[in-house]
């Protein structure tokens, strides 16, 4: 059932309208099988992008839609609750551009900026490693200045559309300086050095390629470079806040579609005379799974609410990936649970809702991670 949102102008009601007729006529009639086959729907980002969607938080003169990001994520919702690997995608490349965004000198905004969120470029993200993972700032990725360029050797790991990307934002130690040695790079795909792991073979997101990415001699011009150098640690950990609270609306539209498939089924499936929805048990069930849905969804929007008011919201964004894909994972177990015998066949989607919905506990820093800077925080406040 669609959600009733309360949006900040009529416009945003509008676009949240589109992005659902969208969702429901290219996304959701494809979902399945290509999960199945493991097929990456490209042309949707396309044609996401096209529609203007990809472009929805960034400001108007920036060829941007100029909309809250708090409307952005409830698109992204939408999205998520039709299709997890296209709302992925969608939140993977907004996070790939926010660093030119944020901190690109006009010039270099002008000139790379509207293709990447017009849709005819796709961005992945390289911070991971494959020795450092949570603990970002241990990268050992190397950007060797020579003369107007940067020379890149190193390997980055679990990157979503590695291989499928048009760009690659790079994390890459430009000194020894711990976290201050850091810096960004926007690096185009077709850059000689560059290469590709396998695609990993994941127990969800099939239809998400996701790969290690190799960089051998990479050779970049210096004006590639995104902020000074030495910044790049900041910009990650910046963009990732954001990113994190991406990631909830993506497991909010999962759990919505696991909570919705288990209502239909628990409407329509008869025990003892009458829809198993009567019987107390497994109703207490599904009212246990809209509040999670809920309360996960309100979590992200306040966190993006500051966000748009221009607070500081790193605290919020991480508890709102906490409870969004705890409470996600959650609801799809009991989905599976309410459905039965069947929520444990492909014939349903439940039981690849329940797959998709781990791996939202890992990324974009793992729920273990979340707890560290939420308790970090607490630390610093002051009673």
């Amino acid at each position: 059932m669609p959600v009733t949102r309360i949006l900040p102008t009529p416009e945003a009601g509008e676009l949240v309208t589109l992005v659902r007729d969208i969702a429901d006529a290219e996304l959701l009639p494809r979902a399945s099988e290509a999960e199945a086959a493991g097929q990456y729907p490209r042309d949707l980002l396309q044609l996401i992008g096209r529609t203007g969607l990809l472009g929805l938080p960034y400001a108007d003169d920036l060829g941007g839609g100029g909309q809250p990001f708090e409307v952005y994520l409830q698109v992204v919702e939408e999205l998520a609750a039709r299709w997890a690997t296209v709302a992925l995608s969608v939140s993977v490349h907004t996070l790939s551009c926010w660093p030119l965004a944020a901190h690109g000198t006009d010039e270099q905004r002008k000139r790379w900026l509207p293709d990447m969120i017009g849709g005819e470029l796709l961005g992945a993200y390289c911070l991971s490693e494959p020795h450092a993972g949570s603990d970002a700032a241990a990268l050992t990725t190397k950007a060797v200045r020579a003369g107007d360029e940067y020379i890149l050797d190193g390997t980055k790991a679990w990157i979503t559309h590695g291989g499928q990307a048009d760009f690659y934002t790079v994390f890459a130690r430009t000194s020894p300086d711990g976290s201050r040695g850091i810096s960004c790079f926007l690096v185009p795909a077709d850059t000689a050095g560059i290469s590709f792991g396998a695609p990993e073979r994941k127990m969800g997101l099939t239809g998400s390629p996701t790969t290690l990415v190799h960089f051998d001699g990479v050779r970049i011009p210096a004006e590639r470079r995104i902020g000074d150098e030495g910044t790049g640690f900041g910009l990650a950990l910046q963009a990732l806040d954001a990113g994190r609270l991406g990631i909830a609306a993506v497991s909010t539209g999962l759990a919505q579609a696991a909570l919705d498939a288990a209502v239909a089924y628990a409407k329509s499936r008869e025990q003892f005379g009458q829809a198993i929805i009567a019987h107390q048990g497994l109703g207490f069930m599904l009212a246990d799974m809209v509040a999670a849905v809920e309360a996960a969804r309100a979590l992200y929007i306040t966190a993006a609410q500051r966000r748009d008011a221009g607070l500081p919201y790193r605290r919020e964004a991480s508890v709102a990936k906490l409870v969004a894909t705890d409470n996600a994972m959650n609801v799809t177990t009991d989905a599976v649970q309410v459905l039965g015998g069947a929520g444990y066949t492909r014939d349903y989607p439940v039981e690849r809702y329940f797959r998709e919905a781990k791996v939202m506990q890992i990324f974009e820093g793992t729920n273990q991670i979340q707890r560290l800077v939420i308790a970090r925080h607490l630390e610093r406040e002051t009673p």
